[in-house]
């Protein structure tokens, strides 16, 4: 068998092991299975010497036909009844701990995705992500299921048959067994290529799943710009080169039939012709011979699915060291200070310094900022300049590379990260929903919705009479990202959820973008007065929107160049000013 990451395998034994009572069973099912191989080879030969004729020229008549007909059926009929039992319990059992594996795998990489830092989604695409959830994480489970099933049952009835061959006839055992060093020769000349071909299927499949997942999130910018025969070019060079990779892959495991086979008429060949031999000599007889050749005849079947085992072994460990590399990732640091109650929202910046990791220009550059518990600050400036980043480090999506930020008083890296967060609602301008209802999405994370607190967000929003008029109220389906919403809507839903979580500290990334001119202004409303007393931070490129804010400031290329109120910045006539009369061409 060719070379195995050994960690991984013992980790693999370790969660299969969990189950140690089915797979006992299993075993011991397994063994029932290996005897039924043997005892259809014995009974041909007693059947032969007994029931056809004499055993040898000087055998007594009287042993003729010397048991009742109906044995042979009963016993033909026991021995399958008995294999069918095992077979069938065997498979029922693996089954059962192929499944149990899955639901385990699946929910270790999910539990980790809901754990990791963000950057870690900026290096791993959606789609690598659901394919390893979905697809490797079946390819390892059908690896342990063929390879438990294959190396226990098919390992057992090979040392059962050996052993009955080596008692009957140990001279032609001996030329049975050459079949063992050939095969795995075979199989050593074939595994590195496998092992290489199926990290490279693996690679591509993982591609494919991010095309049709991108195919299907943006079909209306696909039709409307085109693009649909850019995206089957995609899908076609990505899906024939799986193809190729799978056929490669096929043709190397194929390789070894044929090759195994000649090794088995070689040695069936010799064996008849070393039974003649013996035949010739009074050594053997024809129910000697038959149960021989039937035994070694069944032999080749489990030695062939041994040397199968190669493939989807190979498919599985290089699966598994995918899966296991994204149960491996680092998760955030969740350690630290729990906040007793509720924030008062003060914020500091000290000496802040951010860069994106992989990247070499800093996104921030030496911030140094003051937010009073209660205070607006608008964060303004051209794209690029930082404004993002720098609401980013708040909830700690990332970490700053030097500096930091403290929440009254208290560095941020030393409070726990589920404590901190809960102080802070957050409306981005990216709108992500949930294919729940309108209620859920309002109250998520709340395991324990407050139907008065979802009203009141529902009002404050202006969402009333969109609710009014869905035919199930609250309760009505939204669709994948609220796609039965419109652009408003959904913007308005997101609103709803930041105000019914009614935290401290709020972050408005361009919140009332995708808002007409009438539904902003009755959001802005409700913003101002959901803002009364809670620390914010808006980051708005209208600049109309943030004309009452406590403090602007006014950030470019991660540094901040200016400070003040909208009156005091534009008689400064710098950077802000500017940038007014570029968005109002005064």
């Amino acid at each position: 068998m060719a070379k195995l990451n050994k960690p991984i395998l013992k980790r693999l034994w370790t969660s299969v092991t969990q189950y140690r009572a089915y797979l006992i069973l299993t075993v011991l099912t397994m063994c029932g299975t290996a005897l039924t191989e043997v005892a259809l080879p014995w009974g041909l030969g007693l059947l032969l010497d007994n029931g056809f004729g004499r055993s040898t020229a000087n055998a007594p008549s009287n042993q003729i036909m010397n048991f009742p007909l109906w044995y042979v059926p009963a016993i033909l009929i026991g021995i399958f009844v008995i294999r069918g039992a095992c077979t069938f319990t065997t498979s029922y059992l693996m089954s059962r701990i192929s499944v149990n594996l899955l639901n385990e795998l699946r929910a270790k990489v999910f539990d980790k995705l809901l754990h990791v830092p963000v950057g870690f989604y900026h290096a791993e695409s959606s789609g690598r992500i659901i394919n390893t959830i979905m697809f490797e994480a079946q390819q390892i489970v059908e690896m342990v299921k063929v390879s438990i099933t294959t190396l226990f049952r098919d390992s057992l009835t090979v040392m059962v048959l050996m052993g009955y061959l080596i008692w009957l006839n140990w001279e032609l055992t001996l030329v049975t067994i050459i079949l063992i060093p050939g095969m795995t020769i075979l199989v050593r000349g074939v595994s590195k290529r496998l092992r290489k071909l199926n990290h490279q299927s693996l690679e591509v499949s993982g591609e494919l799943t991010q095309v049709i997942e991108e195919t299907t999130r943006a079909h209306q910018v696909i039709r409307i710009f085109g693009g649909q025969q850019y995206e089957q070019q995609r899908f076609e060079e990505k899906n024939k080169k799986l193809g190729s990779y799978t056929m490669k892959s096929t043709v190397a495991v194929s390789f070894t039939t044929p090759l195994t086979q000649i090794l088995a008429s070689v040695a069936v060949a010799i064996v008849i012709m070393l039974a003649l031999a013996q035949a010739r000599k009074d050594a053997t007889t024809v129910g000697d011979f038959v149960t021989f050749i039937t035994a070694m005849m069944m032999l080749l079947t489990p030695l062939k699915r041994l040397a199968d085992l190669n493939g989807p072994l190979q498919r599985g460990m290089a699966a598994a060291e995918s899966v296991y590399r994204m149960v491996d990732a680092i998760p955030e640091n969740e350690s630290g200070r729990l906040i007793e109650g509720r924030a008062s929202g003060q914020l500091e910046f000290k000496e802040l310094n951010f860069t994106y990791p992989g990247q070499e220009q800093r996104a921030l550059n030496q911030i140094n900022l003051q937010v009073q518990a209660g205070e607006t600050i608008a964060l303004v400036g051209m794209s690029g300049g930082g404004k993002t980043s720098l609401v980013n480090l708040v909830p700690r999506f990332y970490e700053p590379d030097s500096g930091q930020i403290l929440l009254d008083g208290v560095a941020l890296s030393d409070l726990s990260l589920k404590s901190l967060r809960q102080q802070i609602a957050m409306v981005s301008q990216n709108v992500i929903l949930f294919d729940d209802t309108i209620a859920a999405n309002i109250s998520y994370g709340d395991a324990n919705p407050d139907p008065a607190r979802v009203a009141y967000a529902i009002q404050a929003s202006h969402l009333q009479e969109v609710v009014n008029e869905m035919s199930d109220g609250l309760q009505t389906m939204i669709g994948d990202n609220g796609m039965r919403l419109s652009g408003g809507q959904r913007q308005r839903l997101a609103i709803a959820r930041a105000i019914y979580k009614n935290a401290p500290i709020l972050i408005l990334d361009e919140a009332t973008s995708a808002l007409d001119s009438e539904s902003e202004r009755a959001v802005q409303a409700a913003l101002d007065e959901l803002m009364q007393g809670r620390t914010t931070l808006v980051i708005a490129h209208r600049l109309s929107t943030i004309e009452r804010a406590s403090r602007i400031v006014v950030l470019v290329e991660g540094q901040i160049v200016e400070v003040g109120t909208h009156a005091q910045l534009l008689a400064k006539d710098a950077a802000y000013a500017n940038l007014y009369r570029l968005q109002f061409a005064v």
